[in-house]
């Protein structure tokens, strides 16, 4: 991801950050339903929460190696030590109420996984089970949430998940595609759409 941006047209929000415009050009938008993928990416979205998206994006690989790969068996079991060894890795954010929402977001995902309740099914079907093809023209008609993502958050907190409200459940619908928030004169919105 340390490729110069080329003059493609895109969304607005990559600037000329080579990194992000990987991101934006290879992963945002694109439709996902593994429950393991979505869980990560929602654990993700959380740590974000009053930050920029590119710091958490930057970290990423250290968020994985500090929390074992993202195993919600294991990060459920952290304790103490687990907490203290993450409250002092540099390469991840050291927020203690964070941390600890991770570990209750594990505990809650098994929960749901052990009543037979599917994590992505239970996501997906906010949107209906397929991406929602919006076009907007330009940055300021994005909207920062939407009943949608209202419901989503409402769900999600009523199962014990912390750090999930509706900007954080909106931002992350639009990273993992269930919403193709893509503008119409960027060149990955046709792309997405059809990936759907």
């Amino acid at each position: 991801m340390s490729e110069p941006c080329d003059e493609r047209p895109r969304c607005h929000w990559p600037g000329t950050d080579p990194f992000y415009c990987a991101y934006h050009d290879e992963e945002w938008g694109v439709p996902d339903w593994g429950s393991r993928a979505l869980w990560e990416k929602l654990i993700l979205d959380g740590f974000q929460a009053g930050l920029a998206w590119i710091t958490i994006l930057r970290k990423r690989d250290a968020f994985r190696a500090a929390f074992d790969g993202f195993d919600p068996e294991t990060i459920a079991r952290y304790g103490d030590a687990e907490i203290g060894r993450l409250m002092g890795d540099a390469g991840i954010v050291r927020s203690r109420a964070k941390i600890l929402a991770a570990i209750g977001n594990a505990q809650a995902y098994l929960d749901m996984q052990a009543k037979g309740e599917d994590f992505s099914d239970f996501l997906w079907a906010f949107v209906g089970g397929a991406p929602i093809q919006n076009a907007w023209t330009e940055r300021g008609q994005v909207p920062v949430t939407t009943p949608e993502a209202e419901a989503m958050s409402k769900a999600l907190k009523a199962r014990g998940f912390k750090f999930v409200g509706p900007v954080i459940a909106y931002a992350f619908m639009q990273a993992v595609g269930m919403v193709n928030d893509h503008t119409t004169t960027c060149f990955r919105r046709e792309e997405c759409a059809r990936l759907a």
